[in-house]
């Protein structure tokens, strides 16, 4: 059984109305509406987290363009082609 912990949280009078009357529609109550939007908030924000560990990975390592990799800025600028 899953353990659950009450919280205060302290919202204007009129978004509560508005809130009860969602969560009668649906047929739940303000707090598992609330519990809900948390859950869902969590669960993107995880996806959002390993999504930017994945994109911060590939721009340490790079991607393979198939060009050659320049070591130093002299050799960047040589135009031995030019010449």
């Amino acid at each position: 059984m899953n353990a659950k912990r009450n919280i205060t949280v302290a919202i204007d009078p009129a978004l509560l109305r508005r809130a009860r009357a969602i969560a009668a529609r649906r047929g739940s109550s303000v707090s598992a509406l609330l519990a809900d939007e948390l859950r869902e908030l969590v669960d993107s924000d995880s996806v959002y987290v390993a999504a930017h560990r994945r994109a911060t990975a590939l721009f340490e390592t790079g991607l393979p363009l198939g060009g050659v990799r320049l070591d130093d800025r002299d050799r960047l600028h040589e135009r031995t082609r030019i010449r």
